[in-house]
């Protein structure tokens, strides 16, 4: 890792990582486990409802009719079985009885049907606007959020996290409605038939809630830990398959297999302990809910043996004590899915309330026609307070001039881009774009006026052309044609079945890196900047066809103010000016030629690369 990457920011708010280069991809790191607020996540999970909210009280409405049905299936049940004891003059109101169950158990699954029809698409409806909200968010985060974060975990959040979300609002809402409903319609039924067999059964539920409360305790934090191991191990997954040439070539296969089966194994000791756990509820549960049977059993028989209720009263309240039970029972795993979408939504809500790119100040202008005279002024920074990273830098770069930056790695020179283009803001001092502080435009404008080609490109799912035209969408295909051509690049595409039609894997990965470095630079060729920055653009390149990637990269900088960052500095002896960048400073400055002259660091830098070139010309 260079100097440069290790001094940028270790991020407090979610999780420390291995940051990277503002412009190249984060590391992976391990998330920090929080303390986590169950209630205020909840108010703001019920905020996230909007007008979704309007559904429930129809959802709630089903509900309550629902539960009326089902309260009322016992108290038939027992006048049924009085009915029969009756005798044949009982048996009329046997059959009225047993058509009315008939038609309650039927309205109950038209009633159960609806609700879950409602609440599907209601927590669907949700998941997606928070989803959106998510992805939006992290299109407005600062590149530095993304350097000090692992992109696997941040999936994860948008992906798993969000499931749990939508598991817990389809299947925890309309359970807590209808246990609320028939907790409390069952006791009053329970009351009006017998209040001492109400009495013996109530004896249960102080040890269902001890039992339930103690045991959510601890599963919510293994859930917790669960999602955090699920998030570390989506992390290992990206980073070696997007890796997977490098893990090859480096033999490193049984490393990655052995790291990720240390992750896996936590990832399912934690899972195991979190399942058995919870799963430790339904059976003693069972065991309370059987002692409570038994105890109204043994008290029923005691009234009934003493004429002071009936066979059908107590085969009613029996019924009615199990549709009481049964929703304190569901509390168990209501608990539990509850718990997970709560630690999945507060995983959401901790991206949600990262700290967005400053907005532009109230009186930014747009930036439009721009020349591209570029003006460092006494510019400081530093990824952290304590560690400056440049120092006092100043130098002038004319519009249409090119100005390259050498130097050893870990010296500052991506740092000066990236304060450039505005992916961190100086700590000290000010940049001038056309004699105006770049804070003062809009950022959208400022960005659209530079093009990037760097060592590490990046291509996206889609076609050839879709890739090119991806700064410039509304190109026509004959632009998208002469830009390919002017980088070279049309070479090859013409030998593909479908030429500029032809999709790309993610990342460009059915192309080789030369491939990917000729259309990414045929895109930056067709959006047409007016400053171009150019980090190693050729060094992925062979060196025939670097030859033609040179004439044309000198045909599109002809006009246009140039940074280019280059370790072959045989590549920027034309450059205006050459800036020798060290531990944050500028050492020296000129052109090739005086700065050979100077005999100083550049003189040095040169002649030690020269050598080093002959000395492998010689043994090849």
């Amino acid at each position: 890792m260079s100097q440069e990457q290790s001094q940028q920011p270790q991020q407090p708010p979610m999780f420390p990582g291995r940051p990277g280069r503002g412009l190249g991809h984060g590391g992976r790191g391990v998330p920090v486990v929080k303390p986590k607020n169950f209630k205020g996540t909840l108010r703001r999970l019920w905020q996230a409802f909007g007008k979704e909210k309007k559904v429930l009280p129809i959802v709630f409405g089903i509900v309550l009719v629902d539960a009326v049905l089902m309260l009322l299936a016992p108290y038939l049940i027992g006048k049924s079985i009085d009915a029969i004891s009756g005798g044949e003059a009982a048996l009329g109101l046997l059959g009225i009885t047993i058509l009315a169950l008939l038609i309650s158990y039927i309205a109950d699954g038209v009633l159960t049907f609806l609700q879950s029809w409602l609440m599907a698409g209601l927590s669907q409806r949700i998941v997606k606007n928070l989803r959106a909200s998510l992805f939006d968010k992290l299109q407005k985060l600062p590149v530095s959020f993304f350097d000090s974060r692992p992109h696997g975990e941040l999936m994860s959040r948008l992906t798993n996290d969000i499931d749990n979300v939508s598991n817990s609002i389809s299947q925890s809402t309309a359970q807590l409605m209808s246990g609320a409903v028939m907790i409390l319609g069952s006791l009053i039924m329970m009351l009006i038939l017998s209040p001492i067999l109400t009495l013996a059964c109530l004896i249960t539920v102080p040890l269902v809630y001890l039992l339930t409360r103690s045991i959510a305790k601890k599963t919510s934090v293994l859930f917790k830990n669960q999602q955090v191991q699920l998030g570390k191990l989506n992390g290992h997954i990206e980073e070696t398959v997007s890796g997977i040439q490098v893990v090859k070539a480096f033999n490193h296969e049984q490393k990655a297999i052995q790291e990720f089966d240390a992750i896996n194994t936590e990832l399912s000791r934690i899972g195991m302990r979190a399942q058995v756990l919870s799963g430790f509820l339904m059976p003693i549960m069972n065991v309370i809910n059987n002692l409570g049977t038994a105890m109204v059993a043994v008290v029923g028989g005691v009234l009934a043996v003493k004429g002071m209720i009936s066979i059908g009263v107590i085969a009613s309240f029996l019924s009615y004590s199990r549709q009481f039970v049964r929703p304190l029972n569901d509390l168990g795993n209501i608990f539990n899915v509850l718990q997970s979408g709560v630690a999945g939504a507060e995983r959401v809500f901790e991206v949600l309330d990262e700290k967005e790119e400053p907005d532009d100040v109230a009186d930014a202008v747009e930036l439009t026609q721009p020349r591209g005279h570029v003006v460092f002024d006494d510019v400081s920074f530093g990824y952290q307070p304590d560690r400056p990273i440049l120092k006092h830098v100043s130098f002038e770069a004319r519009a249409g001039s090119t100005t390259a930056l050498v130097g050893p790695t870990g010296a500052g020179k991506t740092t000066i881009v990236n304060l450039l283009t505005r992916f961190y803001d100086v700590t000290g001092g000010a940049i001038y774009l056309d004699g105006k502080d770049i804070r003062e435009y809009t950022r959208d404008s400022l960005r659209q006026t530079f093009g990037f080609v760097l060592q590490d490109t990046y291509l996206f799912s889609g076609t050839i052309k879709d890739n090119i035209k991806y700064g410039r969408p509304d190109a026509t295909d004959a632009e998208v044609e002469e830009a390919a051509a002017m980088a070279n690049a049309s070479v090859f595409i013409n030998r593909l079945p479908k030429r500029y039609e032809t999709q790309l894997t993610e990342n460009g990965g059915n192309l080789s890196q030369g491939q990917r470095q000729l259309l990414a630079i045929a895109r930056v060729i067709l959006a047409k900047p007016s400053v171009l920055i150019l980090d190693e653009a050729t060094s992925s390149i062979d060196t025939r066809t670097e030859l033609h990637i040179q004439d044309a990269l000198m045909t599109l900088m002809k006009g246009r103010t140039s940074f280019v960052i280059a370790h072959r500095l045989n590549t920027i002896r034309d450059a205006d000016t050459i800036m020798v960048v060290d531990q944050g400073e500028i050492v020296e400055k000129g052109d090739h030629q005086s700065l050979i002259e100077q005999e100083g660091v550049y003189h040095q830098l040169f002649f030690n690369q020269f050598k080093n070139l002959e000395a492998t010309a010689e043994s090849s």
